[in-house]
């Protein structure tokens, strides 16, 4: 079985009131409450995006998704009553694409989360590639390559890395990022500044003296680059 969104929480009632909400609006979406549950429900099935929540009773959502992040890519978005920038920079260093607080809207979760598959379904662009020196990104795959090697990339980072490097050689603000790779206003500079360093981390040779994401600062980022 295949679904659209695997919501992994122990809240029972907000997780069953989100399920009922999402199979009505068309999402095809299951529910499990704790690690086990989840680790059985991927040995026979696949989810094209989670839901995971912080508290898993006598687990952690953060271990949880560092296991996840094992085998797969799909985008993992936090869901938690936590506020603290520390546990919002916790979710997206071991992995997490984005971090949503409790309680939320389920028609803005809905939006949220819809925009995030339309991203990871959407047809493949045009075969072309960009090389500079070691790097070298398909954007028709969307993956990218150092020295030969490919790069473990969330699908966060690959959005945001592809979108930089289709706009090389022009300064492109924050806030294009936002409505462009997450598709809303609501993230915040946190959650762009975890995924430039991440990526940098990757790309880099030196994250001090970054030669391919440069920091316009009080603007944004530019992509040093030419298309091949």
């Amino acid at each position: 079985m295949k679904v659209d969104c695997l919501i992994v929480d122990d809240e029972e009632m907000l997780s069953k009131n989100t399920h009922k909400y999402f199979s009505m609006n068309g999402l095809k979406t299951e529910w499990v409450a704790d690690w086990e549950s989840c680790v059985d429900f991927f040995r026979d099935n696949q989810a094209d995006l989670i839901l995971l929540d912080i508290n898993l009773g006598d687990s952690s959502g953060f271990d949880l998704c560092g296991y996840l992040r094992e085998t797969t890519n799909v985008p993992i978005l936090f869901i938690s009553a936590r506020t603290s920038d520390d546990d919002v920079l916790l979710a997206l260093n071991v992995g997490g694409d984005d971090y949503i607080q409790k309680p939320y809207s389920l028609a803005v979760l809905l939006a949220k989360v819809n925009a995030v598959l339309k991203r990871y379904q959407a047809p493949k662009p045009e075969a072309n590639t960009l090389a500079m020196d070691k790097l070298t990104i398909d954007f028709a795959a969307e993956r990218a390559f150092l020295g030969g090697q490919e790069i473990e990339l969330t699908l966060m980072e690959a959005k945001l890395l592809l979108y930089l490097a289709k706009n090389s050689g022009r300064i492109v603000s924050k806030d294009e990022l936002f409505q462009n790779v997450w598709q809303d206003s609501i993230t915040g500079d946190n959650t762009l500044n975890v995924h430039i360093r991440h990526l940098r981390e990757k790309i880099e040779a030196d994250t001090n003296k970054p030669k391919y994401i440069q920091t316009v600062w009080g603007v944004g980022y530019i992509f040093a680059g030419d298309k091949a």
